[in-house]
């Protein structure tokens, strides 16, 4: 039966690393969790793993999809349990901080399979969001409590699904765990640790060519591309516009990124099946391989 071993955590707690050295050592397999990591040509700002790391041992589900796309939740799904149902390795390693994608895979989500159509959305999104979530109380009550009325992300996506399918999105939703013996690893460490750990590999993108990353992209996709309203990329893109110097813009990757942590921790601190680990601890990948070795040892 397939083993997976999920390690997660917040942006810059060490994963990859972790992750490389393990599936090294079994000879095993990397699926990553990110949900820019998916994108072609997106490569620094997103901390993907270099041509050299992937030599190392093989990596799925990056590069899998053109910047003018979109990876939804359920693709990913598809795709990543795909994998996990036919790679001829055990254990798996599922890595990142993308915590949907996480979830999708470990709790089996059952996920709507509607794509995004950009004209209902359009035409939702000007309504305003006060209208919606009322248009969402009345067609799917169970879906608005779940909802914050102000997120409008959600709203939309749960409207989306209602009038494509004529059935509410609460009733479509569910989970469907898989039946394998799943390990979860998180990685964390002190607050102030993780800021300079952030600041460090800010400086470090820079220095391996991240603007120039991002100034090729705009000429090729244009600057109103989605992907380059993320984390990282923005920034840049506003000090390639003249907006802010390079030192601002390195100052607000790392704040957003910082805020961005924070919210990644909070995510996984709620599930109770992970077993954290100290990522500044020396001897780190000693004590996780000592638990991983009892995990796909154990039938």
């Amino acid at each position: 039966m397939t083993k997976l071993i999920v390690i997660c955590g917040a942006t810059a707690t060490g994963k990859s690393g972790l992750a490389l050295s393990l599936a090294m050592e079994l000879n095993s397999v990397i699926l990553s969790a990110d949900s820019r990591q998916v994108y072609r040509e997106f490569d620094i700002g997103t901390a993907k793993p270099t041509l050299a790391e992937q030599k190392l041992a093989p990596h799925y589900l990056i590069d899998i999809c053109n910047p003018t796309e979109t990876m939804t939740l359920a693709d990913y799904q598809e795709q990543a349990q795909g994998l996990i149902a036919t790679l001829p390795v055990e254990p798996l390693f599922l890595i990142g901080g993308t915590g949907l994608y996480i979830r999708s895979i470990v709790q089996g989500m059952k996920i709507p399979r509607v794509a995004p159509d950009q004209e209902l959305r359009s035409q939702l999104e000007s309504l305003g969001q006060t209208t919606l979530y009322g248009i969402l109380q009345q067609v799917d009550a169970i879906a608005a409590q779940k909802i914050h009325p102000h997120d409008t992300v959600r709203t939309l996506r749960a409207l989306e699904v209602f009038y494509i399918t004529g059935s509410p999105i609460s009733q479509q939703q569910g989970e469907n765990p898989p039946d394998y013996p799943i390990l979860h690893i998180g990685l964390d460490c002190d607050v102030e640790k993780l800021r300079l750990r952030i600041h460090r590999r800010t400086e470090q993108m820079i220095a391996d060519g991240f603007v120039a990353e991002v100034e090729y992209l705009c000429q090729k996709y244009g600057a109103d591309l989605p992907l380059l309203n993320t984390l990282g990329y923005q920034e840049i893109k506003q000090y390639l516009a003249g907006e802010i110097s390079l030192d601002s813009a390195k100052e607000l990757t790392v704040l957003h990124t910082r805020q961005f942590a924070k919210r990644q921790r909070t995510w996984f601190k709620a599930n109770p099946k992970i077993e954290w680990f100290d990522a500044d601890a020396p001897n780190l990948l000693e004590n996780v391989w000592q638990r991983v070795e009892e995990f796909t040892k154990n039938p």
